[in-house]
């Protein structure tokens, strides 16, 4: 096992012989195998644990263990508790993506400030077949199927040549001691699933399934190398730059066959869904001015181009609504109308119309994207709120955050477009004159 590790590691340049590795230690048998692999190597490392306090006195357990680990071979440990499911909740995100961000931003902090070349991960060859099948489930592109790669930029993964029973029978032979998660046996995760469930099955067909399945995913891995290549071929003569816009040329792109899947190669850096590459192809032949908008990304078609933009570039700037205005529709959509009311109005309560006192308001409006340490006073409250904690009560997700705009008066904001209009402008009986604005 030790020379398979040293052999794997040399044949696919992970590292060096002379580079200091930060392992990402969790006290299960992998992230333990690969450490004692390290060790036995003779290689410079440092330990660092995660613990994301979700299993109570189980994840107490296993961080005491991985720092009596380091202690007792005398390896530098870095520890760090995390308040997971809250992470999740604000970012609208799930557990398991809420532990890994917060796991590879902590180990890329450490691995900056204390010299570490690169950052080792304990996957295993199961890991990256049962990969493959989550990808497959859920619906993926060639990418998908290639699965966990043995190293991208600072994050290196040596044992995805060792099979779970390879390590399960190292770390016998050699009576190392590791921790058990009761979470691996739980039904609930598909991973969990696929590895307990569908691969046993498949199994039962093929007993040299998983050997099988390692020599599938590396023919993969070559076909999708002179997929990628294809790709950028193709790339350079659609794209071009210019100023802080990308252009892809119509023309171009109707000369692709299938259309669909090189522009979603092409637009994947934006964010861009499958749903919405259908719709920009369809887009083509259409009255130039439509627009597509991503998290983060914005594209304009024009008569010739696609022309995609960051949205952050778009909107670091103010927009002003003048009391004659009737309504506009860059950089968002908006109705607005000036109207006479009486005793007998009724105020509509839906969150895609702000309705104010006219009076109360101070023109022109501004309408700009939301800011750290804005204030407001939510409709029914009587005192501010911040609105970074609004948006905290209302679960929104960082996409959604970053895409919200507000509308103020006189510095004073009038209404978080879409969520909550503030009380101090709000319609009362003695109102005679409102403002109503529609996104």
């Amino acid at each position: 096992m030790i020379e398979q590790f040293q052999n794997y590691n040399r044949i696919n340049n992970l590292f060096r012989k002379t580079d200091s590795i930060l392992l990402g230690i969790s006290g299960g048998i992998d992230s333990i195998v690969m450490f004692h692999l390290f060790r036995l190597s003779g290689l410079k490392i440092g330990i660092a644990h995660c613990n994301f306090s979700l299993r109570g006195d189980e994840s107490d357990k296993d961080e005491e263990f991985v720092r009596n680990l380091a202690d007792n071979y005398n390896v530098s440990y870095y520890t760090k508790r995390f308040s997971t499911e809250a992470f999740a909740l604000n970012e609208g995100i799930s557990i398991q993506m809420a532990a890994r961000d917060l796991r590879y931003e902590w180990f890329e902090e450490i691995r900056n400030t204390n010299n570490y070349q690169y950052i080792a991960i304990a996957h295993n060859a199961d890991d990256q077949i049962e990969t493959f099948f989550i990808n497959l489930i859920r619906g993926t592109g060639i990418k998908g199927l290639v699965g966990i790669r043995n190293k991208t930029e600072h994050i290196v993964r040596p044992l995805l040549f060792a099979t779970r029973k390879d390590i399960v029978d190292f770390a016998g032979k050699n009576n190392f001691l590791y921790r058990e998660d009761s979470s691996n046996s739980s039904l609930k995760y598909i991973r969990n699933k696929v590895r307990h469930e569908i691969i046993p099955a498949i199994e039962q067909l093929n007993p040299s399934f998983r050997k099988t399945m390692m020599e599938n995913i590396q023919r993969i891995k070559e076909t999708e190398q002179i997929y990628n290549q294809v790709i950028e071929n193709k790339y350079e003569l659609v794209v071009s730059q210019k100023d802080q816009s990308v252009l892809l040329k119509i023309d171009e792109l109707k000369k692709l066959d299938p259309v669909e899947t090189y522009l979603h190669e092409f637009l994947k850096p934006y964010g861009f869904s499958v749903t919405q590459i259908q719709n920009i192809v369809s887009s083509f032949d259409n009255t130039a001015g439509k627009q597509f908008f991503s998290a983060t990304h914005r594209i304009l078609k024009d008569r010739t181009n696609l022309i995609v933009d960051e949205i952050t570039v778009l909107t670091n700037q103010v927009f002003y609504i003048n009391d004659d205005c009737t309504g506009l529709h860059y950089p968002i959509n908006l109705t607005i109308k000036k109207e006479e009311i009486n005793s007998t109005y009724s105020i509509l309560k839906e969150t895609t119309i702000g309705q104010f006192d006219f009076d109360k308001l101070v023109f022109p409006l501004t309408l700009r994207k939301w800011q750290k340490g804005d204030y407001f006073m939510p409709l029914g409250m009587k005192n501010l709120k911040k609105v970074s904690d609004f948006f905290i009560d209302q679960k929104l997700s960082l996409a959604e955050k970053e895409n919200t705009w507000i509308i103020e008066s006189g510095n004073k904001i009038v209404w978080i477009i879409g969520y909550r209009t503030d009380e101090r402008f709000k319609i009362t009986a003695t109102t005679s004159k409102i403002l109503k604005i529609q996104l």
